[in-house]
């Protein structure tokens, strides 16, 4: 009897994890990438699969015990050694094969053409998070090219196309509208159309891609990705049931979560559980548990259509996201904001003139570059803004890099790609990646790690106008620079009047961690640089 010892894979940079569950009793069939274990790091949980077909025969951890990448995890008969051991039998007939041939015992190169019924997956997606499908691009029985969109995902930042990896025809939609996707996971069934005369390794492929019976339902297998499993911590009043991402959400809004009453699998406590929680809280003029609750009284429902014709559009799902952190924001940092003017006469004059070297290099040098370049040079002179809030609320983190956000305007909401290391880049190449991530954002191609690690964000109105405006801190960021459009206005030299484009600042800051001075030193050294801009150089 052959046994395969199955063996803890890549974690992604966790060293040692603790194992909260066994997934399958002992003697239980296991299909290929069920999950036979679940770990838990102090960041995520993350499901162990199963590489192989078989039954567990035992198990070698036990739950609490601490196990770390190539450690073995459990013995599983592999289906394979089943089958050798019983009588010899014909093989079965797949069903899914559309073409029907005699079984021959030596592949023969011919021009004649075979088909086979091949997974198209959802590619890598920038982080181990589940995203919503939003939207199924192509039906059954439409031909797709490799490359194509087959479906639609969107995050709470961004919407994603899925493309094909196989050219060929659409015979089955595995996933629906509203299923959560990950890396990995199955999209549709294509049925894809090959020589018999290919090589023989793209012939073994295609026969072990894995296929779905025609007369049976789609089984959707889940591949191996960090998935948010839920974890139980015992708590003074009762145990809680949630995952990672539930609970930092709810510190965020100041949950109690042993108050929420979950609707998810057995009883675990779901984003919605959270939100339902707060407008009820928010509606009956009480608090949320932790007694940072603020009774705020509901804005009245009004009938518009009574004052004339209206028409009711549907928020997208950024637009929605956009809308709670705002509000989450507002109500949870102290908000104070200082303005400023900066001269920046003599750089428009430098950017200006590089305009040729800009069009030999194919990159535009905006504005936004120099202000990316200038806040980073800030935050290294100022790391007070370079901090975050621990969620204790004892202690602050102290960040050693530089990411600066850029909100940008896109047609479905307001979206934050972060120029990662702004501190160690010069303007071109600072503004090459302006480009490019404005670019994905309009195209609504943002992966998930383009919008995170910020540090600091800066929203800048350009052209649009206005002589200044408070932006919102962009939490857990305890800093954000609003900028607005410049104007050419009289300066006092000392003897007389100059003019000079003049540029509107505006700094909102987290005021439980950044004090009137940290923000006065920010702004005039902001300031400085951007008036001189050689002072970048030092």
């Amino acid at each position: 009897m052959a046994i395969e010892i199955i063996t803890i894979p890549d974690l992604g940079g966790a060293e040692s994890v603790e194992v909260i569950e066994l997934c399958a009793a002992v003697g239980e069939a296991v299909e290929q990438e069920e999950s036979l274990v679940v770990l838990e790091s102090d960041k995520a949980s993350m499901d162990v699969p199963s590489p192989v077909q078989g039954s567990v025969v035992k198990y070698l951890v036990t739950e609490g015990d601490t196990v770390k990448v190539g450690d073995a995890i459990a013995e599983v008969e592999t289906a394979e050694a089943q089958v050798s051991a019983e009588p010899a039998a014909p093989e079965p007939v797949v069903a899914e094969t559309a073409v029907e041939e005699p079984a021959v015992e030596t592949p023969v190169a011919s021009e004649e053409t075979t088909t086979s019924e091949q997974i198209a997956l959802v590619p890598d997606i920038g982080n181990d998070d589940k995203v919503e499908l939003i939207e199924i691009s192509v039906a059954v029985g439409d031909q797709v090219e490799e490359g194509e969109t087959l479906v639609v995902l969107e995050s709470d930042k961004a919407t994603m196309d899925v493309p094909s990896t196989l050219t060929g025809t659409v015979k089955q939609i595995i996933a629906k509208e509203g299923d959560k996707l990950g890396t990995g996971d199955q999209v549709a069934l294509i049925e894809v159309t090959r020589g018999a005369s290919a090589p023989a390794v793209e012939q073994e492929q295609a026969e072990t891609t894995p296929e779905l019976a025609a007369d049976k339902p789609v089984e959707v297998v889940k591949p191996a990705a960090v998935a948010a499993t839920p974890e139980t911590v015992t708590s003074d009043s009762a145990e809680i049931y949630a995952g990672p991402a539930v609970r930092l959400f709810a510190r965020e809004l100041g949950v109690d979560l042993s108050q929420v009453s979950g609707t998810g699998p057995k009883g675990r406590i779901q984003k919605d559980d959270v939100n339902n929680f707060v407008k009820s809280a928010l509606k009956s003029g009480g608090n949320t548990g932790s007694g940072s609750g603020a009774g705020i009284p509901q804005v009245p429902a009004i009938d518009f259509s009574q004052f004339g014709e209206i028409d009711t559009v549907k928020l997208s799902k950024i637009q929605k996201v956009t809308a709670n952190n705002m509000q989450r924001n507002w109500l949870n940092v102290p908000h104070v904001t200082q303005f400023d003017d900066a001269d920046i006469t003599d750089l428009e004059a430098f950017r200006k003139s590089l305009k040729a070297e800009g069009e030999k290099r194919g990159i535009k040098v905006t504005p936004v570059a120099f202000l990316i370049k200038a806040a980073a040079a800030a935050l290294v002179a100022n790391p007070e803004f370079n901090r975050s809030l621990a969620g204790d609320g004892e202690n602050y983190v102290q960040k050693h890099y530089i990411n600066v956000g850029m909100a940008v305007d896109t047609p479905r909401g307001l979206v934050v790609p972060v120029i990662k290391d702004a501190d160690k880049k010069g303007i071109w190449e600072i503004s090459s990646d302006v480009i490019t991530m404005a670019t994905l954002a309009r195209e609504g191609k943002l992966k998930p790690n383009d919008m995170q690690g910020g540090c600091f964000t800066i929203s800048s109105l350009g052209a649009i106008g206005g002589n200044g405006f408070t932006p919102i801190v962009n939490s857990p960021e305890v800093g954000i620079l609003g900028v607005s459009k410049s104007q050419m206005k009289p300066i006092w030299d000392g003897s007389d009047f100059q003019p000079r484009l003049m540029l509107p600042l505006a700094i909102s800051y987290d005021h439980r961690v950044i004090n009137g001075g940290d923000a006065g030193r920010f702004m005039t050294y902001l300031v400085k640089i951007l008036s001189d801009i050689r002072h970048m150089t030092l």
